[in-house]
């Protein structure tokens, strides 16, 4: 039995992104907050970190925003991205449940994340920067960025967590073949990283810290422009091509999904694939069911607060209204790098308010464990992160199963493992621990909240 393939011809490819703002119920998304003020930030203020059609994407509530031309010829070296039906996997589950997954682990850098990079690379271009500098996780993001410089001519310079620096030595090398500077954060180049290694010398980093890392420097050349790979309303943005090739996919496919499923952490990825669907279910469409999928050793939607807070541990860029474990909080070193954020997406939050999108944490160790079975059925080596989707989807058809109950099951596949078979390595050794983040840390996290009255 193969799998069944769904694709669309590179004229199909979106020609616009979703903005679910416009659809949202209720008031209009809470602003971010000025560091030093407190007030709602200004779009002269937003000024001084991004290039106007990012902050018009960022702050708008328009439907729509198009797709420039540059970006479209350049997402056309894959997408439209292929989406699977997995007959093999549902097969060995010997479930009734009908399971697709869209596969983004096509693009060039092997995940989703070039589905932004490139915009914020263009617009950065377009407003006279000759380099971009981020912040990175498991090193998905940072490879997007050094990619997306690449080919507009910019340089590119990375501040990666230091435990998946160490853990991910080739995702370092992917940056640096595509021209990028790869840092270890908490690093000695920046005064946020000098102090934090002068608490802890053995600092494992988080992407809060790299965040501060990655806007000192910004704060310091003005030649840089600063981008950032998830959260932000624009990075949701960008991503939502995945979910609408996914309808019209699923159109092909003479189906339409019951669940969708995608892993979270700041929530590009679960945004990218969900929100058109859900737009769709907002606008008289289909009720669809979203599940939020996040470690346990960062439960930020499932033991998190609603509050504004920042969204880096050096407090130097805005506050955001989120589900946050607190900004000083540093989870435990699993391998879902890019899984491991104190905050989500403002938008993403929203969402699991109005009760749109439900979040469950999971261990590691049963993701990988989902993860083998996964490759072993259909033949593609997940992320990481990737295995927490795969993990529910597996979960949600065998409750099919038990309850004879032919539902379908969509879930996104955000990227492949190629780099990631450390995580594999020791999950066959056996040396694999479920790290959960205790309460101990979660309240010493959640002391570092600041106190903001609501806007």
């Amino acid at each position: 039995m193969r799998r069944t393939k769904f694709s669309l011809s590179e004229d199909e490819t979106p020609t616009h992104w979703y903005n679910i703002a416009a659809d949202l119920p209720g008031p209009p998304p809470a602003p971010p907050l000025n560091p030093r003020t407190g007030k709602p930030l200004t779009r002269d203020e937003m000024a001084h970190t991004m290039p106007e059609p990012l902050i018009e994407q960022e702050t708008g509530t328009a439907r729509t925003y198009e797709i420039p031309e540059p970006v479209r010829q350049l997402y056309a070296q894959w997408r439209p991205s292929p989406m699977y039906r997995a007959h093999r996997l549902e097969q060995a589950l010997d479930t009734p449940a009908r399971i697709y997954y869209k596969y983004e682990g096509v693009a060039p850098t092997g995940s989703h994340k070039p589905n932004t990079g490139i915009p914020q690379a263009y617009y950065n271009k377009r407003a006279g920067k000759t380099g971009l500098v981020t912040e990175t996780g498991a090193g998905q993001w940072g490879s997007a960025t050094a990619l997306s410089a690449s080919y507009f001519g910019m340089s590119a310079k990375i501040f990666m967590v230091k435990v998946s620096y160490r853990q991910k030595p080739y995702r370092r090398a992917l940056m640096e073949t595509y021209g990028a500077v790869c840092v270890p954060s908490p690093s000695p180049e920046t005064a946020v990283g000098r102090a934090v290694l002068a608490d802890d010398p053995d600092c494992p980093g988080s992407l809060g810290i790299a965040t501060s890392e990655a806007l000192e420097a910004f704060a310091q050349d003005p030649s840089l422009g600063y981008v950032l790979g998830s959260a932000a309303n624009h990075v949701l943005l960008h991503q939502t091509v995945i979910g609408q090739e996914a309808i019209r996919q699923m159109e092909l496919a003479d189906d339409y999904p019951d669940v969708v499923i995608g892993c979270a952490g700041g929530g590009s990825n679960l945004a990218g694939l969900s929100f058109p669907f859900l737009g769709a279910m907002l606008r008289g469409g289909r009720a669809v069911r979203v599940i939020a999928v996040e470690p346990a050793a960062c439960p930020t939607l499932t033991k998190g607060s609603i509050v504004y807070d920042y969204a880096d541990t050096g407090r130097l860029g805005p506050l955001f209204r989120m589900h946050s474990l607190g900004h000083g909080f540093v989870p435990p070193a699993v391998h879902a790098g890019g899984l491991r954020a104190h905050g989500i997406g403002p938008l993403i939050s929203r969402a699991v308010e109005e009760q749109l999108i439900e979040p469950v944490a999971v261990g590691q160790v049963g993701c990988l464990e989902a993860g083998v079975r996964f490759a072993r059925t259909e033949g593609i080596l997940p992320a990481p992160e990737s295995t927490h989707a795969v993990r529910v989807a597996i979960d949600e058809a065998l409750r099919c199963r038990e309850e004879g109950t032919p539902r379908t099951i969509l879930f996104g596949l955000s990227g492949h493992g190629h780099f990631d078979l450390a995580a594999y390595d020791a999950y066959f050794a056996g040396e694999l621990a479920d790290a959960a983040a205790s309460d101990e840390m979660l309240a010493r996290a959640a002391a570092t909240i600041p106190e903001v009255a609501p806007v």
